[in-house]
């Protein structure tokens, strides 16, 4: 029997989680639009959403220019997803029995998405750490793939807690059949 303290808890968990997920898919739609005024009206991006302009790199060199914006697309919308997927595991938790395969399999997707995020974050850091070398100017993009190291431990962290979820689902199974 859950306290009242632990479901006001989880409540409020739920509620950060939901305001999590719509802030990280306002970014992300923010930088698709941001990403298409940056190929048909250059002119705007200055009055965009972080003011994310990479319209220079675009005209030095458009495999530069898709390659970065394609990392901060993929990871802004990964990490939206990453939220979607812990926001439905928390609604259809059964706190009295959360041992379940739907809970497992939610906390194992939420250990690869979060060290896909971590790892491709790192990639991107590393290949427009590369793109200076060449004359682009990085500042302003690095702020997406800050958290990389942190991903990829969480990740890892995550995927720990999903192999002793898997394993507590075998014991229970197995108290389940000895009853």
């Amino acid at each position: 029997m859950m306290s009242k303290t632990n479901n006001f808890v989880f409540k409020g968990l739920l509620i950060i989680a939901w305001i999590i997920f719509v802030g990280l898919c306002i970014e992300a739609g923010s930088l698709i639009v941001n990403f298409f005024f940056s190929l048909f009206k250059p002119e705007f991006v200055q009055n965009l959403y972080q003011k994310l302009d990479l319209t220079q790199m675009y005209k030095e060199s458009a495999l530069a220019f898709f390659g970065v914006y394609g990392f901060i697309l993929t990871i802004a919308i990964l990490k939206a997803y990453l939220f979607y997927i812990v926001i439905r595991l928390m609604h259809k938790l059964d706190l009295s029995k959360p041992f379940n395969t739907f809970a497992a399999r939610q906390i194992s997707l939420i250990s690869y998405f979060t060290f896909s995020i971590g790892l491709l974050s790192y990639i991107a850091r590393q290949v427009t750490k590369n793109l200076t070398h060449y004359g682009f100017i990085t500042d302003n993009i690095n702020q997406f793939w800050e958290d990389s190291q942190a991903f990829i431990l969480m990740g890892a962290v995550v995927y720990i807690i999903a192999t002793i979820f898997k394993k507590g689902i075998e014991i229970q199974n197995e108290n389940d059949l000895t009853v």
